[in-house]
């Protein structure tokens, strides 16, 4: 019988009824309480050098001779000597500490390597007009972490995250796209504006929703979280006047002339101090909405991307 056979018929070569391994042999604190003795010879020395008191020791070191069934330091006013089986466990437990350390310098060589980069995806009005802001932020933080930024519709923002091109997203669309996990970390407000020369801004009074629905618009292509929002807020709209696939470009649309647009309060507010654009008052519908982070389903961000998401969320409310 080969071996995976003998070790399938034995339960994976544990032996039956067997308590689990991590119930069997001692964790790594008595381990390393137990090579310090043997370094030390003093069971007093070990407990200052790993800073735990001596009789928090002497009870480490009673509670792994029972859990292994053995007498493993023989003590006395001279100090502290390995029996036999001590010394034999203390080269076992040597190997298994230096195991441990070289786990632990896989792993902190892995978290170092995740944490020299961070790929954020973001919404366009969120990278424009919020998103530097976090980034000086999270430098003072992270100096040595080098930041990627992919802008993009809140659709496209989805498509990166799912498919493993980037650590952290943000959106700003009426809902989390399918598959992702998210957080309100800010809040936004859109507003219809035009050009002064435009008939809308010498209106005497609002703006009714229909009326706004009904018009062509400069509007941000399919897939925008703003032409999301505004879409289901009026409940359809007309025909776009112009579609552009940035908040840029539709603002120096409607700078021009070209017609009315509706835009993010945080895209717009050099244009409204300098006149260059101005609100046009709207009744009957709520623009409100709330921008988000978003990262893959049952996967929260850690490291840097954990970082910023704090940094956004303290400015949240």
């Amino acid at each position: 019988m080969r071996r995976s056979e003998v070790d399938a018929a034995n339960g994976g070569g544990r032996t039956h009824g067997a308590a689990p391994l991590a119930h069997r042999v001692p964790d790594l604190g008595a381990l390393e309480l137990l090579l310090a003795v043997a370094r030390l010879g003093s069971l007093g020395g070990a407990a200052r050098e790993l800073g735990i008191t001596q009789p928090a020791a002497s009870s480490r070191i009673r509670s792994m001779e029972r859990q292994l069934g053995l007498a493993l330091v023989d003590r006395s006013p001279r100090g502290s000597r390995l029996t036999d089986a001590g010394a034999l466990v203390t080269d076992w437990a040597r190997r298994v500490v230096e195991a441990a350390e070289a786990f632990d310098a896989g792993a902190q060589a892995l978290r170092d390597r995740r944490d020299s980069r961070l790929r954020v995806a973001a919404s366009m009005t969120i990278a424009e007009y919020l998103l530097p802001g976090w980034l000086i932020a999270l430098r003072t933080l992270r100096p040595d972490t080098a930041v990627s930024l992919l802008a993009g519709n809140s659709a496209v923002v989805a498509e990166r995250l799912l498919a493993g091109e980037a650590d952290l997203g943000f959106v700003e669309g009426l809902s989390v796209p399918a598959g992702l996990d998210s957080v309100v970390i800010a809040h936004d407000r859109l507003t219809v504006v035009t050009a002064p020369a435009h008939p809308w801004a010498r209106r005497r009074r609002p703006l009714e929703a229909a009326e706004l629905a009904a018009t062509p618009l400069i509007l941000r292509e399919t897939g925008s979280g703003t032409r999301q929002v505004l879409d289901a807020a009026l409940g359809g709209l007309a025909r776009p006047l112009i579609e552009l696939s940035s908040t840029t470009a539709v603002k120096a649309a409607a700078v021009s002339g070209a017609g009315p647009a509706v835009l993010s309060e945080l895209a717009v507010g050099d244009e409204l101090s300098l006149r260059r654009l101005v609100t046009v008052p709207v009744e009957g519908v709520a623009l409100r909405r709330d921008l988000r982070a978003v990262w893959p389903t049952g996967h929260r961000p850690t490291g840097p991307a954990r970082d910023l998401l704090s940094l956004t969320r303290s400015g949240a409310g």
